[in-house]
């Protein structure tokens, strides 16, 4: 018998170490079998795309030949082989489905094809779903909550292409939205910046779902000492992918060209008195109640600090059919820990 003694953290890290090992190994072969279902599925979708003119009851009896031949195989519903050959019909380029649609599951690929007509705008939730692992249920709520419609529009009001450089100047303008939906806050009359800057920090879990993966918080009415003045800044923010600061001041009215001055003395302060050699340049975002895109843009036009501009609207606002579909944040909570492992695996047994 061996008198070794094992070292039980030692033990654990090589477990850790093995158990990584494999968990990396079966993620990629889902990977691989989810892009080859997805190829047989479009390869299907043109054969019976190629044979349309012999009409619906080719499908239905497809259907029911294929769950013959096929007792044991699921995925050959007359629903998804319509989205099948949608999908041919859809991307008639193979190497679009191999470089883009493939990438996702096939569960995502048919919510997409049913609630988004563009090609742009599907080929974008592909490309955010793979970048922040979006399961299909997540993928539906960002779809209702018109994320990519917020974020195409805030990408205009900004002056960051030309004070960041590309790589983050690219994913500062990803992590814009426009309006920011604040769908929780419910202010009665006219609302005033600190009531609103209140009730923001009091659901402050919910804010920081709203602006988005990346944030957070570290203060309001943060002060800063400038020439022995007192300033405080209203929402400061820190941004662990960009690696900055991020200065958010509110206005509970239209915006004006002022503004931008103001902010743009908030992050020179920022960058000298709060940030250290590793952080990237501070970024401000001006949230206002309303703004004239022309004006915010000339207003922005040469101030060499990146700053966004970017609307809000709270939940007297916001119309009521749309109130009904926007995620709430419970339910973000829980459907942001699905492993997008599970969903592959169940689309391939429950189609």
């Amino acid at each position: 018998m061996s008198n070794e003694i094992i070292d039980i953290n030692e033990y654990k890290e090589i477990f850790s170490s093995i158990k990584n090992e494999i968990l990396k190994s079966q993620y990629k072969a889902m990977q691989v079998v989810n892009k080859e279902l997805i190829f047989m599925y479009w390869n299907i979708g043109k054969i019976i795309l190629n044979n349309s003119e012999w009409g619906n009851k080719f499908i239905d009896n497809l259907a029911v030949d294929l769950k013959l031949e096929f007792p044991n195989t699921t995925g050959f519903s007359v629903r998804n082989l319509k989205y099948m050959k949608k999908m041919a019909e859809e991307y008639p380029d193979f190497k679009f489905v191999q470089q883009v649609v493939a990438q996702i599951p096939w569960r995502h690929n048919t919510l997409l094809i049913e609630k988004i007509k563009d090609k742009e705008e599907r080929k974008w939730y592909i490309g955010e779903t793979l970048r922040n692992g979006w399961s299909r249920s997540m993928l539906k709520m960002q779809i209702e909550g018109k994320v990519y419609e917020r974020q195409v529009v805030a990408s205009k009001v900004n002056n960051f292409p030309i004070t960041l450089p590309d790589i983050q100047s690219d994913l500062a303008i990803q992590t814009m939205k426009d309006p920011y939906l604040f769908d929780f806050i419910s202010i009665k009359g006219k609302a005033k910046e600190l009531e609103i800057e209140n009730l923001m920090i009091s659901k402050i879990k919910d804010v920081l779902i709203e602006l988005g993966k990346g944030f957070a918080f570290v203060g309001n009415q943060y002060k800063i000492v400038v020439s022995d003045k007192e300033y405080f800044i209203d929402i400061l923010f820190y941004h662990l992918k960009l690696k900055c600061y991020v200065v958010v001041e509110l206005k509970a009215r239209e915006f004006e060209p002022t503004d931008a001055g103001q902010l743009n003395f908030y992050l020179s302060a920022v960058d000298d008195l709060i940030k250290d050699e590793t952080d990237n340049p501070t970024i401000g975002l001006l949230l206002c109640k309303n703004k004239d895109n022309f004006t915010a843009e000339y207003a922005l036009r040469n101030i060499s600090s990146p700053i966004g501009v970017s609307e809000y609207k709270l939940l007297e606002d916001i119309p009521e059919y749309l109130q009904s579909q926007l995620p709430k944040a419970e339910d973000i909570e829980m459907h942001i820990k699905d492993i997008e492992e599970i969903e592959i695996n169940e689309e391939n047994g429950n189609n």
